[in-house]
């Protein structure tokens, strides 16, 4: 990324961790003052990437998540490292969810680093 991000995380990328990551992104919605709905689907959001993103993951090694907040949005990067260099599956039902609830959805690789990116816009804000 060009910027640094607002927040930053690192976890082991394991799924007993989106938890840590689901509870972080409802924070800072709260912080933004999005609505109870729209932090809900926030949260499923990042779990479903998590999900997607830990498919592949190299055992032993890093989740990684950074959230650039502007006023009414939240941008979010999930990523862990992967033991293959496929893309995440757009029939899956992790990634039918994730599109549905947000915007911009969009993958890279960063070496065999895979980054799952998307933006969620507050109710109120739209």
């Amino acid at each position: 990324m060009s910027t640094r991000p607002d927040v930053e995380l690192r976890l082991p990328a394991e799924s007993a961790f989106v938890a840590v990551l689901r509870m972080t992104t409802a924070g800072l919605a709260a912080r933004l003052d999005f609505t109870l709905d729209d932090i809900e689907d926030l949260r499923m959001a990042v779990g479903e990437a998590c999900g997607l993103v830990l498919e592949d993951a190299d055992p032993g090694g890093d989740l990684h998540a950074s959230y650039d907040l502007s006023d009414g949005s939240i941008e979010v990067s999930i990523s862990a490292d992967a033991r293959r260099r496929a893309e995440p599956d757009s029939d899956s039902f992790g990634w039918q969810v994730l599109t549905a609830l947000t915007s911009d959805v969009r993958t890279r690789r960063d070496g065999d680093r895979l980054w799952l990116t998307f933006t969620v816009r507050s109710s109120i804000a739209a």
